[in-house]
């Protein structure tokens, strides 16, 4: 069964181009200070929407889109800067869980525990994230190299691409030095990838019961070298992923299935 509407947010605008391509009939919306572009992607009702970065962005637009524009599933798209062992550039990040590795409101509550929830982690919906994850899984088969240019593929050194799912962490710090990155290994050992959004949609999308799945490229390793040539690998390789991988995942077909605590 199709979402009624689905929610496709990214937080730059060359991460959306790839996909608004594709869109058909679109119109663009303003609300508060954002566009909104409703369209059909792949024959599903879509809106598209570039939050900003940030969690207050993120979640701003993300309330926008539950409950302005009436969407009943979302879905993130990015970048992403890799921690974990064997994360490498170029490869794709899956979200089962997501945590504000700078919310920290002790001594009132545990670290990272968002107030009056209980919870530091919150999880994706887990239906959505495991169609998401088999559609890049077989979006990461050897034909992947087609996406990618060979000197784009040489330049950035994308080798044998993988697909990782577990945590994904987020915090308003662009995190770019090997300090930076270091600690968060050390605090949160089982994270994937750090960027700066992801958590924020995940609250919003549990406070509304809304299915929810985030997928990140990795754009660098979050350290002294992140300092990349950052529009042009959201060009030429995170916005062509963001495209195949939604392609893929909506021609294996899509549920409205509402989340409860067994899907999360």
């Amino acid at each position: 069964m199709n979402a009624a509407r689905f929610g496709i947010v990214s937080a730059i605008a060359q991460e959306q181009q790839g996909l608004l391509e594709c869109l058909q009939q679109p119109r663009c919306v303003r609300h508060g200070s954002r566009d909104y572009t409703l369209g059909t992607l792949w024959g599903s009702d879509v809106v598209l929407v570039l939050c900003g970065i940030g969690k207050v962005a993120a979640a701003a637009t993300t309330t926008s889109l539950i409950v302005e524009f009436g969407c009943d599933a979302l879905l993130f798209t990015g970048v992403a800067g890799g921690l974990g062992d064997g994360v490498a550039v170029g490869d794709l990040v899956i979200a089962d869980r997501l945590l504000q590795h700078d919310l920290d409101a002790r001594p009132l509550y545990p670290q990272y525990e968002v107030p009056d929830t209980g919870l530091t982690h919150f999880a994706a919906y887990r239906a959505l994230t495991d169609r998401l994850h088999a559609a890049a899984q077989r979006l990461m088969s050897p034909q992947t190299e087609h996406l990618i240019d060979a000197p784009t593929r040489q330049a950035f050194g994308l080798h044998a691409p993988r697909v990782h799912r577990g945590l994904i962490v987020s915090g308003d710090r662009f995190i770019s030095t090997r300090a930076d990155s270091d600690a968060l290994r050390h605090a949160l050992p089982d994270a994937l990838a750090v960027e700066m959004e992801g958590a924020a949609v995940a609250q919003v999308c549990r406070d509304y019961d809304v299915p929810f799945a985030l997928v990140r490229t990795i754009s660098d390793r979050a350290d002294d070298t992140a300092h990349i040539d950052f529009g042009r690998f959201i060009h030429a390789v995170a916005s062509q992923y963001s495209r195949a991988l939604l392609s893929e995942l909506w021609h294996a077909g899509l549920t409205n299935e509402k989340a409860d605590p067994g899907g999360r």
